[in-house]
Parts: structure tokens; sequence; C-alpha cells
């Protein structure tokens, strides 16, 4: 929920209450999953505290980790029928495919948008679409570029089909990437999710498949830049 604005001259508009507000506005917060990450490499710091090397390279890595899961705040839009980037980074592939296999739901294709995620993103995955949680399935596989058309395919994934009120059908891959030997997925079957809600995380690099219905339009091209959450791929009839 956005924060209603604070009247000026008020504690919170003045002095350090006004600073740690800004702080807390630019300084995204951390997924929990990464906070093993990123005490690793401080406690190595703190223990070899006398080599400088040391020193520097525990902190620089707990400052890499930090970044890499980092879990910014989103606005989802409220147009009804939208369906939002499930995940920051770069479009790779918007075509027609089988969805997976293992779901058990036919070889016809559907309009598919693949979104490549460089471990510079946010990692985080985010609800494409309000629904519940029908169906999800996990594959074992290999881990090439998650750039590749191919990793779509031959990847480990995890797959989630999300049933709208509506009476549509979205499903959501998670693909583990090239550096990638984890993928977490918080949702289960019978949840009911929000639009825009986390609810997984990938490790370290990866790639987000998103099928729709057939017969949607798709709002975005290869090459385009997505915010997690918030950029539309399509809207649904």
């Amino acid at each position: 929920m956005a924060r209603r604005p604070t009247p000026p001259g008020t504690p919170e508009t003045t002095g350090v209450g006004h600073v740690l507000d800004l702080v807390r506005a630019a300084v995204p917060p951390l997924h929990p999953a990464g906070l093993p990450f990123i005490a690793a490499p401080l406690a190595v710091a703190v223990v070899g505290g006398r080599n400088k090397w040391v020193r520097r390279a525990g902190i620089g890595a707990a400052l890499a980790c930090a970044t890499f899961f980092r879990h910014p705040r989103r606005v989802p839009p409220n147009r009804p029928g939208v369906v939002v980037a499930p995940a920051d980074g770069e479009i790779a592939l918007v075509d027609f495919a089988v969805p997976p296999s293992e779901l058990g739901l036919g070889t016809e294709p559907r309009p598919r948008v693949s979104i490549f995620l460089s471990v510079l993103d946010v990692h985080v995955q985010r609800v494409p679409v309000s629904g519940v949680v029908s169906e999800i399935a996990y594959k074992k596989g290999e881990f090439f570029s998650a750039d590749l058309p191919e990793a779509s395919e031959a990847n480990e994934r995890n797959s989630m089909v999300i049933d709208t009120e509506g009476g549509s059908q979205v499903i959501v891959v998670q693909i583990a990437g090239l550096l990638a030997r984890r993928i977490v997925c918080d949702a289960q079957v019978g949840d009911k999710l929000t639009i825009g809600d986390t609810y997984g995380l990938i490790r370290f690099g990866s790639r987000v498949d998103t099928y729709f219905p057939v017969g949607t339009e798709l709002l975005v091209t290869p090459g385009q830049r997505t915010i997690g959450a918030e950029t539309v791929l399509a809207v649904l009839r």
C-alpha cells in the first residue's frame, strides 16, 4: 500500500527522522534468503580483520550479495486484467511455445514472453496476475546460459499455473541459468496470490517465462527492459 504524504513540520519530515525515511526509500530491503550469503563473508572480514586484503574481500563479497538479494518495493498498476512482468530484466523472446510438458496442458503453442535476468538484476520473482495457484511442477535439468532459446526446455525449472477470477490461465516458469543452482518458490497449490507480490527467488542469473491464453495480445518487444510487478506484458481478454 502506498504511504500517505506527511504534512510539513511534523517530526517525520524534519531532522533525523526525515533523513532515515530518505535512506529507507533509497536503499531497498533484502530478501531473507540472502542473509546467510551476506553474513558469511562479513564473518570472514571480522575473523581476518588484521589482514586488510581479507577484510576488504569479505566486505566486498557481502556488499555484492546484498546487491544481488535486494528486494525493492514495487507498486503494480490497478488496471483490470493486466499481466505484469514477473521479474526485472531484459525481454529475450516474444513468441509462441508449448507450456512445459510436466504440466500436462497439451501441445498447442501459447503466447510467451521470456525475461533474462543478469547477475546485476533484482532476482526475486513477482506474481504476474492475481489468482489461485492450481498447479506447481518442478523439473530437473541442465544449467545452460539463461539467455539461450534452448534454456526454456533444457534447464532446471519450476512452473506455476495461476487461474484468474475471470477464467484465464497464466503460467509462470522460473528457469535456472549458467550460475544458478537454486530455485525458490514459496507459493503452494491452493494459494490465492495477489498481483505484484513476491513469490520466489533464483540464485544467481536466471530466466523467467510467462505463458498467456491463446489470443492474448502481447504489449512488449525483445530487448525491452522490464520492472518486476510494474511493467505490463499484456492485458487479458
